[in-house]
């Protein structure tokens, strides 16, 4: 026997789901940052992170974005990076990409690449860091790690 439609169950029905389908996205979320390290491998201190970043913004001055970013920017971009002793490149995985900004996406990858050799990471084999690029319809962006903020 089917019951009559009630509107005020059917709307909690739906506050419910969509607070579940939150706080499951919300744990996924923290799962992705906390990805352990692979074997011989070591997380990236945020003292790495800020000496690999003013490595990228020594390498390209003149890319960089001075002073507070637009309010709207043209892609965002967040990118894990492994660095193996010597500051060889390894592996660069994009945790977010600018999927709308493809060619983005290639000219990060070709400027990490070109960066090296990056700082060699002290007391391991290898070192994995994110980082989150905010790219300027420019072409020129910041690291999250050394941003000076957005208006």
């Amino acid at each position: 026997m089917l019951k009559p439609h009630n509107p005020h169950v059917s709307e909690q029905r739906r506050q419910l789901m969509a607070l579940a389908a939150a706080g499951a996205a919300s744990v996924l979320a923290a799962g992705c940052s906390v990805r352990a390290p692979l074997p011989g491998q070591a997380p990236a201190s945020a003292a790495y992170r800020r000496e690999a970043a003013s490595h990228i913004y020594r390498k390209y001055p003149d890319r960089i974005y001075r002073g507070q970013l637009p309010a709207m920017l043209y892609a965002i971009g967040v990118l894990e990076i492994e660095i193996f002793s010597g500051g060889r490149v390894g592996a660069l995985r994009w945790l977010r990409g600018p999927s709308h900004a493809p060619e983005v996406m290639a000219s990060i990858t070709q400027l990490v690449q070109a960066a090296a050799p990056f700082p060699s990471p002290s007391g391991f084999g290898r070192v994995q860091y994110v980082d989150t690029w905010l790219w300027d319809i420019s072409g020129r962006f910041q690291l999250d790690t050394l941003t000076e903020g957005q208006l």
